[in-house]
């Protein structure tokens, strides 16, 4: 007598998805529910979350007063889509995010609303340094990460997904990142060297694009003073200074920009990720007004803004960045964090990354990441990798956890890590 497989949810997902999916391999459950820094699956089981959307929910999951906001607005039959005509929500994001965070920072950037992805800020950013200097090529960094599309591709060191265009990428020149040859060279000065050089063989730039912490890349973090070697050296070149802040801005790494305090000012910034505060898609490029020079729709796109997500992006900012109180909070947090981090790679000889609420712990290879992270998934954590090979076991939690479930998070990671290594060396021994 025949028999009938078992039909589940995740039968659907292996039947009808793309193999492209990537997350779901790791955690291998159907999440129907989440609230703060807590994920159910639909077996009523919570999971505390340290990987927040790969920081796209900065402010945790459904936060009440971002989405009383959100409820309201729908319920008024608010603006959903108006391609970039003028909204009241739009008016109301502008106008709340120049208070908070433009004037304080003495900044005059135009805020430039892209597709809802942060590829597509970059892409916009880079095109738009092309036709501001009437140049093609563009500097990016070892390890860096932009973006899958094209143009933001070619700036993305990832090997794997530079494979995935399936074509050449061209028009950036790689440069070593802050420490990549070690801490006794200067890579700045190196850059430097070679863009005054006219024999070197590197056109000139028409921008230099940077993350000041390399989330993608391993958590790598530049230092302020490297940072504004490389900020000095796009100015003596003519070349615009773009940071991408997509991963490591809205408070990762303390402050509402990874750069604030650095004495740094961008000619271009692009952001995306928890710029929503919900985890509604939303981007934006920001751009010095000189540089401001698009025609009318010469950069456009059908969802160039997202009236929902203008509503509780202006809500996380009224809420989140009105005083300093939340700045206060998150590096109380991320000084905790990175003495625990601390204490659990010292007990395995491991070397911990990384900076502000944007930190990790380098596990050697990417097979040890691996199995700490499977590790944790069993005991009720979510928590994933970055670096070349997969090696860094990266915290992403939301910024407004709890201390408790901060601890129970980081209490879970060292016994994985005490788990997986431990056992290693006890049979190396």
């Amino acid at each position: 007598m025949a028999t009938t497989a078992t039909i589940t949810p995740i039968n659907t997902f292996e039947r009808v998805e793309s193999r492209v999916r990537s997350y779901s391999r790791s955690f291998p459950k159907v999440f129907d529910r989440a609230l703060g820094a807590t994920i159910y699956d639909t077996n009523g089981r919570g999971f505390i979350d340290f990987l927040s959307g790969c920081s796209s929910l900065n402010y945790g999951h459904n936060d009440p007063d971002l989405k009383s906001a959100l409820i309201d607005y729908i319920a008024n039959d608010g603006i959903a889509h108006g391609l970039d005509m003028f909204t009241d929500a739009k008016e109301n994001f502008l106008a709340t995010f120049e208070r908070l965070i433009l004037r304080p920072r003495g900044m005059s950037h135009q805020l430039q609303f892209t597709g809802p992805t942060g590829a597509n800020a970059v892409e916009a950013a880079m095109k738009l340094a092309r036709k501001v200097t009437g140049r093609t090529n563009v500097i990016a960094f070892t390890n860096g990460f932009h973006g899958v599309t094209l143009g933001a591709l070619a700036a993305t060191g990832n090997g794997k997904h530079r494979g995935g265009a399936a074509m050449p990428l061209s028009g950036v020149t790689r440069a070593a990142y802050d420490g990549y040859h070690g801490p006794d060279i200067n890579t700045a000065g190196l850059l430097d060297r070679e863009l005054s050089d006219p024999s070197s063989g590197i056109d000139a730039p028409a921008a230099i694009i940077v993350e000041t912490v390399q989330g993608e890349g391993g958590l790598n973090a530049a230092s302020p003073e490297w940072l504004r070697q490389i900020q000095a050296i796009a100015a003596k070149h003519g070349a615009l200074f773009i940071i991408d802040d997509i991963q490591a801005g809205c408070g990762r790494t303390g402050g509402f920009f990874s750069f604030d305090g650095m004495g740094l000012s961008p000619d271009i910034v692009t952001m995306a990720k928890s710029l929503s505060g919900m985890g509604l898609p939303l981007a934006m490029t920001l751009i010095k007004p000189q540089y401001d020079i698009w025609k009318p729709a010469e950069h456009n796109g059908t969802f160039r803004g997202n009236n929902h997500a203008f509503v509780t992006a202006a809500a996380a900012l009224e809420k989140f960045w009105d005083d300093d109180r939340f700045a206060s909070e998150v590096n109380e947090k991320a000084r905790y964090l990175g003495d625990r981090l601390g204490a659990i790679a010292d007990q395995h000889g491991l070397s911990v990354k990384g900076r502000g609420m944007m930190v990790g712990i380098d596990a050697g290879s990417g097979e040890s990441a691996a199995a700490i992270c499977k590790a944790c998934f069993a005991k009720g954590l979510i928590i994933e990798t970055s670096g070349s090979f997969d090696e860094v076991v990266k915290v992403l939690c939301p910024l407004t956890i709890s201390l408790e479930q901060l601890t129970a998070g980081i209490d879970i990671m060292e016994s994985a890590f005490d788990a997986v290594l431990g056992s290693r060396r006890a049979a190396a021994e």
